[in-house]
C-alpha cells in the first residue's frame, strides 16, 4: 500500500468513526490498485475461520441483486451478486463505520445458530484499509464470509439506494428477489430475528 493510500485510510476510519458511515466521504481511485487477497490477509482469513464465499448458481432474476461479480474478501471465488439465491442476509459493511462494528456480533451471532437456514453474506464497501477490515472481522470473531467492493461499485445500483450511512441489510427471498434493504445498524438479536420474521417469512 502507497503512502498515500495509508494516509487515505487512516483519514477514511477517524472520519467513519467520529462523524457518522456515510461512504460519501470516501473516495478510492481504481488507480490506487487496492488487492483483496493478499497473502497476508488470505493468511489472516484462514487463522481466523472465515468461511468461504459460496457463489450462486441461478440466473439474474427482476428484482434480484444486481449483475455485480465481487472477489471473495481474503481470498476464494469471486460471487456474481445477481445469482445468489435466499433465504440470506447480505450485509454492506466496512472498517471505518463504527455501526457495522457494533452490529457484527449480533451478525455473528445469527450466522453461528442460524446460517444453516439463512446463510450471511458481507460486502466490505468502499473500504481501501483491507488489513483493518480483516482483523476487525478476526476481533469480532466473525466467521460468515465476506466480498469486497472496495471501489463501491456497487452504489446506486438496484435495489440500492444511494448508499449513505453504513450499514445496510438486505434481506434476499429464495426466488432471488430482494424484499427488504434495511439502512442503519441492527441494535439487538431479537431485532433481527425479527426483521428476518417480517420480511423472509421464516419465524427462528
Amino acid at each position: 500500500m502507497t503512502r498515500l493510500v495509508a494516509l487515505l485510510a487512516t483519514l477514511v476510519v477517524l472520519l467513519g468513526l467520529t462523524t457518522g458511515c456515510d461512504p460519501e466521504d470516501v473516495q478510492v481511485p481504481k488507480a490506487q490498485g487496492i488487492d483483496v487477497d493478499t497473502p497476508a490477509l488470505v493468511q489472516e482469513k484462514q487463522a481466523a475461520g472465515i468461511d468461504d464465499c459460496v457463489p450462486g448458481r441461478a440466473g439474474p432474476v427482476s428484482g434480484g441483486l444486481p449483475r455485480q461479480s465481487l472477489p471473495c474478501f481474503g481470498g476464494g471465488p469471486d460471487v456474481e451478486l445477481s445469482t445468489l439465491r435466499g433465504p440470506m442476509l447480505v450485509s454492506l459493511w466496512a472498517y471505518w463505520c463504527q455501526q457495522c462494528r457494533d452490529e457484527i456480533p449480533i451478525l455473528q451471532r445469527f450466522y453461528a445458530q442460524h446460517g444453516d437456514q439463512v446463510p450471511v453474506l458481507g460486502v466490505d464497501y468502499m473500504d481501501p484499509q483491507t488489513d483493518g477490515a480483516m482483523a476487525l472481522l478476526a476481533e469480532k470473531r466473525a466467521t460468515y464470509p465476506s466480498v469486497a467492493d472496495p471501489y463501491g461499485d456497487l452504489s446506486a445500483q438496484k435495489p440500492f439506494p444511494v448508499l449513505r450511512g453504513l450499514p445496510y441489510l438486505v434481506f434476499l427471498a429464495a426466488d432471488g428477489t430482494v424484499t427488504y434493504v434495511k439502512p442503519g445498524a441492527v441494535t439487538s438479536y431479537q431485532e433481527l430475528l425479527d426483521l428476518v420474521d417480517e420480511h423472509l417469512g421464516i419465524r427462528l
